[in-house]
């Protein structure tokens, strides 16, 4: 498996400022790795509210994350800025792929980057179902092509 190089604050759509915590950094002085994955759930949920698809308690569907990775390229450590950004690599009849790359303050390189898989199910019986109509147009303007992959 070869290692993915990191990506440039150039190839991502959306971002939003995350604030590192003391409690963050471990015993080696920098962030733990589950906390990278929490930026990634902080990034894609913040958006989704943001564009005002998603409602924890009423929206019929749920998206369930079935895959997760990450990358790690330089350490990021508290009192760092991070700057995570978003974007969409793949959309599916059910699926979506977010890409997340995190970016020590001004960095301009990617210290960290992953995905993000969601698959949207009806809220009751926990079936697949279709993008919403409203999620699908949020979802394809931080869409990139594949020529950007």
């Amino acid at each position: 498996m070869s290692r993915p190089a990191p990506k440039a604050r150039s190839a991502y759509r959306y971002f939003r400022d995350i604030t590192t915590r003391w409690m963050d950094n471990d015993v080696y002085a920098h962030v733990n790795n589950v906390v990278y994955y929490s930026w990634f759930d902080t990034v894609v949920n913040a958006w989704l509210m943001e564009q005002k698809v998603l409602d924890f308690g009423c929206s019929p569907s749920v998206g369930l994350v079935v895959e997760t990775g990450c990358s790690y390229f330089s350490s990021i450590a508290f009192p760092d800025i991070v700057r995570a950004g978003l974007r969409v690599s793949h959309l599916g009849t059910s699926s979506v792929r977010y890409e997340v790359g995190l970016f020590a303050n001004d960095g301009q390189q990617a210290a960290a980057q992953g995905h993000f898989v969601h698959v949207y199910v009806d809220r009751a019986t926990r079936r697949p179902m279709p993008l919403p109509v409203e999620l699908r147009l949020a979802l394809e303007a931080i869409e990139v092509s594949h020529e950007e992959l």
